[in-house]
């Protein structure tokens, strides 16, 4: 599933033009970039996951959450959010085997809904 993340990632930075740095999307990377307020709501939701299927939406909403709070000011704040709703349906899209079209790439950076 690496492999399947970096694509994302990479085509979410091209379709978004994020140039900001990039989270590591692990426990340690998501910890450390996250803000004093949040590290300790992460690390105790952590604590209370009770199955496996639950990680991946756990890992998308604090690696969100970790980008904003990496970011230096609003503008890439809002940048980065963009940028990580895009790269985690494309990486949801690829682990339930679809690509995803161009069409739908562009809905998903404008928050339009694909024809």
């Amino acid at each position: 599933m690496a492999a399947e993340w970096h694509n994302a990632v990479t085509e979410a930075r091209q379709a978004t033009g994020f140039t900001g740095d990039v989270v590591q999307r692990t426990v340690n990377g998501i910890g450390t970039a996250l803000r004093l307020d949040h590290r300790a709501d992460f690390y105790t939701e952590l604590g209370t996951l009770s199955d496996s299927g639950r990680f991946e939406a756990f890992l998308n909403h604090w690696w969100t959450q970790a980008l904003a709070d990496s970011a230096p000011d609003e503008d890439t704040r809002e940048q980065a959010i963009d940028f990580a709703d895009v790269a985690v349906s494309l990486y949801a899209r690829c682990a339930d085997g679809s690509a995803a079209t161009q069409a739908e790439i562009e809905a998903l950076v404008t928050g339009a809904e694909a024809s």
